[in-house]
């Protein structure tokens, strides 16, 4: 890590790592954390959190050996398997800093790529996502189903959402962990990832996004269910469409309600 002078202030950000039977990838994690780390470290004072999210594998095992002398990484296990979303929740809540990243741990997204995106965390904003469907970002060797399931659901929540975006589904992301905190989570798997984004929209949070890369997995295989994934996104999609008719027939209430006071004071 590149040493700092004793008048520079490096601003403190945490770097959340879900992890699920991931032990034939963790060797090619340790290479990226460590070069993120050196990377970032120029700028930010970093603490990595690995969440287990109870691993069947080795998983437990190689994070100990790999991680377990760093004395700038926390590790956490989950008793049983919640998923990512909860696996993400677990290391925002548990971090002792505003700014909290998580990132991929097969690394499909270069953790470096986390300098171009924190500094866009600015007062107003709430999450900055990497965004890969975004025209100026890029997608490599990604599955063609993975790449339609994600763009056809971005696209339905670009529907029913107030924030436009191309991408809702990445856990390439930068949090202020107080906007988080204050969210009524349901979901913890995969379907997690775009609830928070709806849930901070909900909240008149603002959301934006980084154009961004992504790569396929180099080591191991998705933990992405499906058909359970669509047919959550569906759900969610429900949902929020349910609760977007509701707020319109509110706000016309109160619009009718306030012509007819005007009225009949005039």
């Amino acid at each position: 890590m590149t040493s700092s002078r004793p008048s520079e202030v490096h601003t403190p950000v945490t770097i959340v790592v879900p992890c699920f039977n991931e032990e034939t990838g963790l060797v090619h994690l340790h290479r990226n954390l460590s070069a993120a780390r050196s990377f970032l470290g120029q700028k930010y004072r970093l603490h990595f959190i690995l969440v287990d999210d109870g691993s069947t594998d080795n998983t437990w095992k190689f994070i100990g050996e790999l991680f377990g002398n760093d004395r700038d990484v926390t590790v956490l296990r989950h008793a049983a398997n919640r998923g990512i979303g909860a696996a993400i929740l677990t290391g925002i809540r548990e971090a002792r800093t505003e700014i909290v990243c998580s990132i991929d741990s097969d690394c499909s997204y270069d953790p470096r790529e986390l300098a171009k995106m924190i500094p866009l965390l600015i007062p107003g904003i709430d999450l900055v996502t990497a965004s890969p469907y975004h025209p100026q970002g890029q997608v490599l060797n990604v599955s063609v189903w993975r790449l339609f399931l994600s763009k056809t659901a971005s696209r339905l929540y670009r529907l029913v959402l107030k924030q436009k975006l191309y991408t809702y589904t990445s856990c390439f992301r930068v949090y202020r962990r107080c906007a988080i905190l204050k969210l009524d989570m349901k979901r913890e798997r995969f379907l997690a990832v775009a609830e928070l984004i709806a849930k901070l929209d909900l909240h008149g949070s603002v959301v934006i996004e980084c154009p961004s890369r992504l790569s396929s997995r180099v080591y191991g295989a998705s933990k992405m269910k499906v058909v359970r994934s669509v047919f959550g996104h569906l759900q969610l999609l429900c949902e929020l469409a349910i609760h977007g008719t509701w707020q319109a027939v509110r706000l016309r209430r109160t619009r009718l309600d306030s012509t007819t006071v005007v009225g009949l004071e005039g």
